[in-house]
Parts: C-alpha cells; sequence; structure tokens
C-alpha cells in the first residue's frame, strides 16, 4: 500500500509540476478536466452525478471556466443565480425524487470543487503568478509533510479527535511554522524572479503561514463532508490516495488564500 501510494504520489507530482509551470491553456484545460471530476466524485455521493442536476452542474462549471477564461468575470453572478433557479425548476418537475439537502449539495458542489480550484488559474495569470503559484502547494503539500513529521514527533495533544484522531496540535503549529520557512526560504531562491511584490521573504512567509492554517481547515473540512455521508473517499482514481477530491481537498482552499494575500499584500 505504501508503495502504491508513493509511486502515484511521484506521479501526481510530477504531472502538477509540469502542467503549472506550462500554465496558459494547457493549466486551464487541466483545471477544467479536474473540475469536473471532482464535481463528479461528489455528486456520486448522493447519487446524482449522472442525473438531470448532475449533468447542468458540469455545464454550469464549463461555463464558469469560459467565462473566467474571456475575462467576462462580469457574468459570473448572474450565472450562479441562474444555476439556484435551474435546480428549483429540475426539484419541482422532477418532485419527490430530489430533496432540498441534494440540491443544495449540487450547489456547493460547483462553489466548493470549480470556483475555488479555478484559483490556481487566476494566480498564475497574475504579475509574478509564475512564482506565487507555488506557494498553493507550499501551504497545502508542504504544510502537510511538515506536520506529519512534526507530529510523529511530539504530537500529543488531539486538534480534532472526533474528525481526524491522528491530528495533533503540535502538528499542526509544525506545519504552520514549516510553510512559513519554506515560504521564506522560496521567496530568497527566487527573488531575482520577483518583480511586483515588495519584500518578497516577508510576504511569502506569511502566505505561507496563512495557506498552511486554511490548508489544514480546508482537510478537515473535507473530511467532516465524508464523516456526514459515512464514505472513506471521494472515489479511487488516484492509487493509494483516493479521488481527485481526497487529494486535493486542502488545494482548494489554499488557492483563494493565496490568491487574495497576494493581491492584498
Amino acid at each position: 500500500m505504501f508503495k502504491t501510494r508513493l509511486i502515484s504520489g511521484i506521479i501526481l507530482l510530477a504531472i502538477t509540476i509540469l502542467f503549472v509551470a506550462l500554465g496558459g491553456n494547457v493549466l486551464f484545460a487541466s483545471l477544467l478536466i479536474i473540475s469536473l471530476i471532482g464535481m463528479m466524485e461528489l455528486y456520486r455521493v448522493i447519487k446524482v452525478h449522472n442525473k438531470m442536476a448532475g449533468i447542468v452542474g458540469y455545464l454550469v462549471a464549463i461555463i464558469y471556466y469560459v467565462l473566467l477564461y474571456m475575462g467576462k468575470t462580469e457574468y459570473l453572478m448572474m450565472t450562479v443565480v441562474l444555476f439556484m433557479m435551474t435546480l428549483l425548476i429540475i426539484m419541482v418537475f422532477q418532485f419527490p425524487y430530489y430533496k432540498i439537502d441534494n440540491m443544495t449539495l449540487v450547489f456547493f458542489g460547483l462553489f466548493y470543487v470549480t470556483v475555488l480550484l479555478s484559483y490556481i488559474y487566476r494566480i498564475r495569470i497574475l504579475p509574478d503568478g509564475g512564482v506565487i503559484v507555488w506557494l498553493i502547494f507550499i501551504g497545502a503539500w508542504g504544510s502537510d509533510t511538515f506536520a506529519y513529521c512534526t507530529g510523529m514527533l511530539f504530537g500529543k495533544h488531539k486538534l480534532a479527535p472526533k474528525l481526524s484522531p491522528k491530528k495533533s496540535i503540535e502538528g499542526s503549529i509544525g506545519g504552520i511554522i514549516g510553510a512559513a520557512i519554506l515560504g521564506l526560504l522560496f521567496a530568497i531562491i527566487f527573488d531575482n524572479r520577483i518583480t511586483d511584490v515588495e519584500n518578497p521573504q516577508l510576504v511569502f512567509a506569511i502566505i505561507g503561514a496563512a495557506s498552511s492554517i486554511i490548508s489544514q481547515l480546508g482537510d478537515l473540512a473535507a473530511s467532516a463532508i465524508k464523516r456526514n455521508y459515512d464514505f472513506k473517499d471521494y472515489g479511487n482514481l488516484i492509487p493509494g490516495h483516493g479521488g481527485i477530491l481526497d487529494r486535493f481537498d486542502s488545494i482548494l482552499f489554499t488557492a483563494p488564500i493565496v490568491y487574495y494575500l497576494a493581491v492584498i499584500l
């Protein structure tokens, strides 16, 4: 199991590095595909992944990405409102198949998967986006590595025993400090490629620490969703890791935070 998880993890990391480094249309297309797969995994929980409500969700996700790509962000809110109205109309005409909690999850899926994940692309097209975008993975996967190691060595106090019994407060703190250090080192190494950020060492360290906190909360939120519906993994697409959402759950939360902190700071 460990060998399978390690090999698939390395392959996934290599693919991620390639797509993010290339950016542009390659990154955009890969994020759209990942979003659709992630939405399908979430919709499969309530068995609407191949029903009318789920199909509408996929179509709206595609429309969202097209509008984002074209820079027509002023139409995004209208799209969301029409999506909600469409779901309610489907619920009326297919009553009593759909319940309000089903439709709520379908609506939620657009934001939780598609919108949050799209911030990777938003960051990538920023000035210095080719450098800043890596802070997402430092704050998520880098933080997770530090948290795991610190927790194994010093973990005594449970962070969220009902959601994730193995996570500790000490591990969480280690993840935050580790991500801040990684952000600082990253800024030092790539200082000559950063042109639009003042005092990048401090800014990247702050973003690293903040994104680590949000990443850990995102991971726990994903666990809460799974516990609520009483299942272990969203899928089995990635051997040893589960589904797309099982591997990208912390990324979903981290990407928007990195984007807004990069814009503000």
